[in-house]
């Protein structure tokens, strides 16, 4: 029994180079279990509240979904420009506190009688502007705590970490919102947020940063375009990955209207097909790195690209009664798989390409150019699943998907790209290193 218990904790003990070792990576990975946890009742709670309680419309489910992305498009590049030139740990966990708030605003409206669509509108917008700003610091204070070279494995770990909350989180979420109202089961999440701000904010980051010479805004704004307009990888990166969220939006807007009113699934029902989608990002999470480093992080890429537009076309083609809710389940696996392939490889390769001093200005030039798609998408989704049919909005996203994966796959710049790059210099005239092709 004692050889047993020793063996299995020597399993189970974490390995001498393990990133979790490290005190300041254990703390933000804690934080950020802790905070997908909440994050799993927001991502039921808000659009249950609009389907079910405000009877929304599928156009106004994409003006929902639209509203968290235009801060991307007003603020991505000015914030990037500011972040260059601030601490981003306080950005980060002053965006925790500012979720908080916004989420717990929720339920008090709905206490107080006043909720309705223009205010879920407005909670949609304050979340896009902090996942604008504090998701971008929190990328950054990712490489100001890890090595380059273990970029992959460490958004692999943080996957995990969202991961593991996604298996536990929506069977909670669905019992929280079955017994509260979707509205106030939002106060864990605000919770939960606020744990997640104390914990950060004892994180030990040293950034190393130059101050920025006065009036040189706009000038710097430049220079993050041009840099990112002078790597090709960057660019073909933005455009492939910018596809795929038009089909990710265009998927998401109906998706809660396709489970409830074409499936008949119960609030509880959802969230528990939701659960799929946690095994699906474990099982990904777990995998990913290893995935990543036999084929290389730009076929992983094009791989979660495929399994994502398989689950979109598979629940497009889907039988009503239990064959459709298990094929529900498969498309939320499957994305999970898809999802995590992508993002680990997608950020881990622009961030390894980037030099310290841009890390800012890229990264929200990045997710600018990759959200401008997105918006169009949401309203595309929405407006094909009012007029047409909510299975549109699926077919739409699965075929523009498969049509990506032909593409992207065709691309060498993305193919070839077998291990990450090296940082380029600042002035972006540098090549990548020879062992990326």
């Amino acid at each position: 029994m004692r050889s047993t218990i020793q063996h299995w904790r020597q399993r189970l003990s974490l390995a001498p180079n393990d990133l979790l070792r490290d005190a300041t990576y254990r703390r933000l990975w804690t934080s950020i279990l802790i905070s997908s946890f909440g994050g799993q009742v927001t991502m039921l709670a808000i659009p249950l509240t609009a389907a079910v309680l405000l009877h929304a419309t599928p156009t106004q489910m994409g003006w929902l979904t639209a509203m968290e992305l235009v801060p991307f498009v007003l603020l991505s590049l000015p914030a990037g420009v500011w972040l260059d030139r601030v601490r981003k740990l306080p950005v980060y966990v002053a965006g925790e506190l500012t979720l908080a708030l916004a989420v717990a605003s929720v339920p008090l409206v709905w206490w107080l009688g006043w909720l309705g669509m223009p205010w879920l509108y407005l909670v949609s917008f304050a979340v896009g502007v902090v996942y604008t700003t504090a998701g971008s610091a929190a990328q950054i204070v990712l490489t100001q705590v890890v090595p380059r070279e273990r970029l992959v494995e460490a958004h692999a770990k943080n996957a995990l970490a969202s991961s593991g909350a996604e298996v536990a989180g929506p069977g909670v979420a669905g019992v929280l919102i079955r017994l509260l109202g979707a509205p106030v089961a939002l106060l864990v999440d605000a919770v939960l947020l606020l744990i997640s701000a104390a914990i950060l904010r004892g994180a030990n980051v040293v950034e190393q940063r130059e101050p920025a010479p006065p009036g040189r805004f706009w000038a710097d704004l430049q220079d993050g375009l041009r840099f990112v307009r002078s790597q090709p990888l960057l660019i073909t990166l933005a455009s492939c990955v910018g596809i795929w969220q038009m089909c990710h939006q265009a998927a998401i807007v109906v998706l809660i209207l396709f489970a409830t009113r074409t499936l008949g699934l119960s609030e509880h029902a959802v969230g528990l097909s939701y659960v799929a989608l946690g095994v699906g990002t474990v099982t990904a999470s777990v995998l990913g790195d290893r995935i990543s480093r036999r084929i290389g992080p730009g076929p992983c890429l094009v791989l979660g690209f495929a399994s994502t537009a398989m689950g979109w076309l598979l629940l497009a083609a889907a039988p009503l009664g239990e064959w459709g809710v298990a094929v529900f389940a498969l498309m939320l696996s499957l994305f999970g798989v898809g999802a995590v392939l992508i993002f680990i490889n997608f950020i881990s390769l622009r961030q390894a390409v980037t030099p310290e001093p841009m890390l800012g200005r890229m990264t929200s030039t990045m997710r600018w150019l990759i959200l401008l798609p997105a918006g169009p998408g949401a309203l595309i989704g929405g407006w094909l699943g009012e007029h047409v049919g909510l299975r549109a909005s699926l077919w739409f996203a699965g075929v523009c998907g498969s049509l990506l994966v032909v593409v992207a796959w065709r691309l060498p710049i993305i193919r070839s790209v077998k291990t990450l790059p090296r940082a380029v210099n600042v002035s972006g005239l540098a090549v990548m290193d020879d062992a990326t092709t």
